[in-house]
């Protein structure tokens, strides 16, 4: 069903190129923006407002977002969304200068580049399918270079630059990450244009977004796709909260120990981006979802149970690369499937569920470690991602998979048993969704 031999455009090379540009600034934020806030206060709760500021247009308007996403030049969308986003730098950058800098600007600025990744990043999500002709193996190649780029940028290079940069100014980390974003916006302004998916529909947008989402939670598969982020951010965000005290109470480490721990993390993270294509190839993409679960699970019942600094590390490598493949093979399978009118809105709702369940498993791990001891929040986090494990083999399994592949390709459309339940069941409530044979090849 996959060419596989197949090279990727030059139109990739330059979103490829956009997205390591943009990472590398967000990298460079994601350390300046605490950092700067730190200069201005140690009040903790002030500190997590600016940190939870840029979080909360997912929660608050990730489906709606993507309901716009689908109705926009998808193009367009991102160039403008880093365009903004470069013009709105350059506000902190002048308070900085000026000495006008303050929490609530630092705050709303976090909040409005959130909203403008939301745009972004769905846009992008959207997008990808329709420049590799929606090509299974060419989606699982070109995630893998992303989520490679993303990480490197904004999770090896970016922070510890936007660091050193902080020292020379407290305006010019917002200035690097602003001219990042120029940079991006002129590339993606370069790519070839997309027809619409559909012809406009006189419906409303909170219709469109209730269609969207109807159309995730309706269909097994794309719901277990949603469901194992969700479940994953639950369960890391429980370790996350509680793996500083953990390393320092627990593993005996320091300051500069902690952040190779993270480091290491960071390195499985790549190595499981670079052979998420080969695993999906050898073992099938249910059998891998499913496998990576149980990788993940297995990975921190591990790191609850570290006897040293260097078991715990390699735990957290290990379970680094069974996300960065399972954040290759899933969006994949997602753009392979979808169809082209409702891939934002789908994106969208599942980064929403996602980025809703983080909060939920930060007071979890809080609560837990409060409660009964530091390494509980590890082994309930465990058990969750080995229990998503059963989840992920009967709502994801390769049968299931297959079935909906075969759906969604335009000579194939009509393959696939009930039993099966292939994408965009008669029940979804969105009229163009049976017409897979409507979605757009890549000019």
């Amino acid at each position: 069903m996959t060419t596989g031999t197949r090279a990727l455009p030059t139109g990739f090379g330059r979103l490829w190129t956009a997205q390591t540009v943009s990472s590398l600034g967000d990298g460079v934020t994601q350390a300046a923006l605490p950092l700067l806030a730190l200069t201005l206060t140690r009040d903790p709760m002030a500190l997590a407002v600016v940190t939870a500021a840029g979080t909360l247009p997912w929660i608050l308007f990730g489906v709606l977002g993507g309901a716009l996403v689908d109705r926009w030049d998808r193009r367009r969308t991102m160039w403008v969304a880093d365009a903004a986003r470069a013009v709105l730098l350059a506000i902190p950058a002048a308070a900085a200068v000026l000495g006008v800098l303050s929490i609530p600007l630092l705050a709303a600025v976090a909040f409005m580049l959130g909203l403008g990744g939301l745009f972004f990043d769905t846009a992008a999500t959207a997008y990808l399918p329709d420049l590799l002709s929606r090509d299974p193996a060419l989606l699982e190649r070109a995630n893998s270079r992303l989520r490679g780029a993303q990480t490197a940028m904004s999770g090896f290079v970016g922070p510890p630059a936007g660091s050193a940069l902080l020292t020379l100014g407290r305006a010019v980390p917002l200035l690097a990450d602003a001219v990042s974003f120029v940079l991006s916006a002129l590339l993606v302004r370069s790519l070839p244009a997309m027809p619409p998916p559909v012809p406009e529909v006189r419906e409303s947008l909170l219709r469109q977004a209730r269609a969207g989402a109807s159309y995730v939670f309706r269909d097994r598969l794309l719901l277990g796709l949603a469901l194992r982020p969700a479940v994953g951010n639950i369960s890391f965000l429980a370790v996350e909260t509680v793996l500083a005290l953990f390393a320092h109470d627990r593993l005996g480490m320091d300051t500069y120990g902690f952040g190779l721990l993270l480091t290491a993390e960071a390195t499985g993270g790549l190595l499981g981006a670079g052979v998420a294509s080969r695993l999906g190839r050898r073992l099938g993409t249910g059998t891998a979802l499913t496998c990576t679960a149980a990788v993940e699970g297995l990975a921190i019942l591990g790191l609850a149970a570290a006897p040293d600094p260097y078991v715990a590390g390699l735990a957290l490598a290990v379970c680094g690369a069974a996300m960065g493949a399972t954040m290759v093979i899933g969006p994949s399978l997602r753009q392979s499937i979808v169809p082209a009118h409702l891939m934002g809105r789908v994106a969208s709702t599942s980064r929403m569920l996602a980025m809703c369940a983080a909060p939920f498993g930060a007071f979890l791990g809080g609560w837990l470690a409060t409660t009964y001891d530091i390494r509980t929040p590890l082994y309930a986090a465990a058990g969750l991602l080995l229990a998503m494990t059963a989840v992920t083999a009967f709502m994801t399994s390769n049968r299931r998979v297959e079935a909906a592949l075969r759906a969604a390709a335009p000579d194939d459309a009509q393959v696939g048993g009930p039993d099966d339940a292939p994408v965009g069941g008669p029940d979804d409530p969105s009229p163009q969704v049976p017409d897979r044979e409507s979605a757009p090849t890549a000019l």
